[in-house]
């Protein structure tokens, strides 16, 4: 794919759930799900300092997609902990080859994007996820941040906004770069030393526009959109290139995205954006 419009032709039909079958079989859900989140949400609250505010923004039926910045490998652990209903998450190929993690995170109803290339299969399946109304997660950025700030957007995840046809609820999440565990894209903890603990924000959902300025709404309309909502929701010194020092009326793909060429974003030209 290309940082253009629309990169990849996905039509949403009916074939999809016929081509993945059901996809809530052998994942967490109902009752074990209630009590495990019981559970680790408590303990993530004791242990890690972790605040969850705006909760009573997540619709608890229906189809959703739930996007969000990223700051560090457990970032999609703990938003489906903070999380009142099960949220499936894609992430990246390379972690479901991990023996033990790939099992788990599976039960979890995460699904595989292969970053390498223009991965048509993915977005299908996130598609067929919301036509089954099953929540759907993805981080626009498709990787962590080394810096806490946004510094690119990819628009895959708005690809699948569009298409989705779903409600979106705006995520942001501060505080978990701080985490240990993050391999090279751990963050130094000077700036937000005075700020313990990590918050996870839900917003208001909204449904994308079918135009924008008089024009179709685009899928790097849509992940603007959207990330504006994320930035708005972040501290400053987390907005990166949404700061409102930075922020112009252009969109922030492409040249205005200074981390365009991470190795460890979504690799080649491939838009579909991943969790890592």
């Amino acid at each position: 794919m290309t940082d253009r419009d629309e990169p990849v032709p996905v039509t949403v039909d009916s074939s999809m759930n016929a081509e993945f079958g059901d996809l809530r079989k052998g994942t967490l859900r109902g009752i074990p799900f209630v009590v495990a989140r019981f559970v680790l949400l408590n303990l993530c609250r004791i242990v890690l300092g972790l605040r969850v505010e705006g909760v009573h923004n997540v619709p608890r039926s229906g189809r959703l997609l739930v996007l969000s910045n990223h700051l560090h490998n457990a970032d999609p652990v703990l938003i489906c902990i903070a999380t009142p209903r099960p949220v499936h998450f894609m992430a990246k190929r390379e972690l479901m080859k991990i023996p033990v993690i790939g099992r788990l995170i599976r039960f979890a109803g995460a699904f595989q994007v292969d970053r390498g290339r223009a991965d048509r299969a993915a977005i299908r399946r996130a598609i067929a996820k919301l036509d089954q109304e099953i929540a759907v997660g993805v981080f626009p950025e498709g990787t962590r941040s080394k810096s806490r700030q946004i510094e690119n957007v990819l628009a895959g995840a708005g690809l699948i906004a569009v298409k989705g046809g779903s409600p979106v609820v705006p995520l942001a999440i501060t505080g978990s770069e701080r985490l240990p565990f993050n391999g090279s894209k751990s963050v130094g903890d000077g700036a937000g030393r005075a700020n313990r603990g990590i918050t996870i924000r839900f917003g208001e959902p909204f449904t994308l526009p079918p135009t924008v300025d008089g024009k179709r709404t685009t899928s790097e309309m849509a992940i603007d959109l959207i990330m504006q909502r994320i930035a708005a929701m972040l501290p400053e010194s987390y907005r990166g290139v949404y700061s409102s020092s930075l922020r112009s009326s252009t969109s922030t793909l492409g040249s205005n995205s200074p981390s365009s060429s991470a190795t460890d974003s979504v690799a080649g030209t491939t838009n579909a954006p991943s969790s890592s």
